[in-house]
């Protein structure tokens, strides 16, 4: 349950539980100093079983790394998990050597009680952070990373953060050798040493329109908001007509969900910690990897469970917030019907408040998605990694790439090193949002649009980790 402050109250506060953070007030903390990362193993209770898992602990003992407006990305990275690791500050924009990825060649892997240090500008907005080693991430190596901009600081909002995941309780090593029988393909993925957890394979479709899509890789024996199911959830507590930010990560390895508030409306503020035209709803999708944060005005309400049901599925998770003192209904974790595939109805309507400067692509990459559930094995342009088909740009150009995806499985597409903006959906242009990832549904064309500003060489891939573990990874490649 996350402590209920007054704005006086929180005007000097710390950081709040693991992942429900009360922002932070930053007259406290206006310089840039060194902060201390530890990647570490855990135990938590899913279910009522203690599960092994890991977690990246910031100094002041709790999940997540939260940085105040101004102040630089200025870290010490611990891996304490006994094995070799490495991080990606998803959504942050450095240089390539401080992507948080060995895959590219810049860095190795950090071994087992070894400290690396970062330094870069903070890029403002809800990220996250999670290991790019092995099947890590399946285990919860993951954890917020927001940086606050001086406009949150002086709202008078509640400011609350969410990491959303998929768990089981076998490895994940298991997990991927069910999918593919044992063989991983030409992917070479680095090794590792995970806990306990996993799910089966699950390969079922659903007709939605006209075709038959294929869902959820996993059959998972949870679903978690800030490492807790619908069975003992987290309570966010406000003041009677409040008003909250809620900062929603989809952490998961391979599910998405659809953000439910029943009767309830919420304003979209941002996407991928990208602020955007607000838009009121109260259902909202959400593909692996991206972010959503909502606006949400408890006035006249005195609970309101935010509710994360996983496409395809009747499994669910999810937060309450109520008002202080407010009697807290029990939910169940399955809800009475079959939630409907995650698609395209939010994108489409996405304008973002700062998009890119008006300007004509120097040049179009079309990249194709191939791939199957059975047998498992999933590429971009027929060349798995590591025998990928690098995408080539020049510094200073802008860069269109149209993503088609020739499967039945809808795939999130992230880039690494960069925003972009979504500006076509199957030929259609749009002035869309600034993301860094996108979900391209099946049989599917979707456009979008970067600067190429950042030189290096950077990862394009699935972020479904079993669909990039089975070679669904390449490169942009600047030169």
């Amino acid at each position: 349950m996350s402590k209920q402050l007054s704005r006086r109250a929180f005007l000097g506060a710390s950081l709040a539980l693991a992942g429900s953070v009360t922002i932070p007030r930053f007259a406290l903390a206006q310089q840039s100093s060194t902060r201390t990362l530890v990647a570490e193993r855990r135990v938590i209770d899913v279910l009522g079983k203690p599960a092994d898992v890991f977690g990246i602990r910031n100094e002041l003992g709790r999940q997540g790394l939260f940085l105040p407006a101004g102040e630089r990305f200025l870290v010490d990275l611990e891996n304490q998990i006994g094995t070799e690791t490495i991080i990606h500050w998803h959504g942050q924009v450095p240089d390539p050597a401080q992507d948080g990825v060995s895959d590219t060649g810049y860095v190795s892997p950090l071994g087992a009680g070894e400290i690396r240090s970062f330094d870069f500008p903070a890029r403002s907005g809800t990220h996250w952070m999670h290991s790019h080693h092995g099947l890590q991430e399946q285990s919860l190596l993951a954890a917020p990373l927001v940086v606050y901009t001086a406009e949150d600081e002086a709202a008078d909002l509640q400011d609350e953060t969410v990491l959303l995941h998929d768990f089981s309780f076998r490895s994940p090593e298991e997990i991927l050798a069910e999918l593919t029988g044992g063989d991983i393909g030409g992917h070479g993925m680095h090794g590792s040493d995970n806990t306990a957890m996993s799910g089966g394979m699950m390969m079922g479709g659903m007709d939605h329109g006209m075709m038959s899509m294929d869902l959820n890789d996993v059959a998972y024996d949870a679903f978690l908001a800030n490492d807790r199911t619908l069975d003992d959830p987290q309570v966010i507590r406000t003041e009677p007509n409040g008003r909250v930010r809620l900062r929603l990560i989809n952490g998961a390895t391979s599910s998405a969900f659809w953000i439910n508030l029943g009767d309830a409306q919420a304003t979209v503020l941002a996407v991928d910690g990208n602020d955007v035209e607000p838009i009121t709803g109260s259902r909202f999708p959400m593909a692996a990897a991206q972010r959503l944060d909502l606006l949400i005005d408890m006035k006249g309400k005195s609970m309101l469970p935010v509710l994360a049901q996983v496409e395809g599925l009747a499994d669910r998770t999810g937060v309450i917030i109520a008002v202080k003192g407010a009697e807290v209904s029990k939910i169940s974790r399955v809800a009475e019907q079959v939630e409907v595939p995650v698609d395209l109805s939010l994108e489409e309507k996405l304008a973002s408040r700062h998009p890119l400067a008006s300007k004509a692509a120097d040049r179009t990459i079309q990249t194709m998605i191939m791939g199957s559930m059975a047998p498992y094995a999933w590429n971009l342009d027929n060349a798995p990694w590591p025998n990928r088909r690098p995408l080539r740009v020049t510094e200073g150009e802008r860069v269109t790439l149209e993503i088609m995806n020739h499967s039945m499985m809808a795939h999130p597409m992230h880039l690494h090193g960069h925003h972009f903006q979504v500006t076509s959906l199957n030929g259609r242009a749009l002035n869309g949002a600034v993301r860094d990832t996108v979900l391209v549904p099946p049989m599917a064309t979707v456009g979008i649009s970067f600067d190429a500003d950042n030189p290096g060489r950077w990862l394009f891939h699935c972020h479904n980790l079993y669909h990039m573990a089975t070679g669904m990874m390449t490169e942009v490649v600047y030169g």
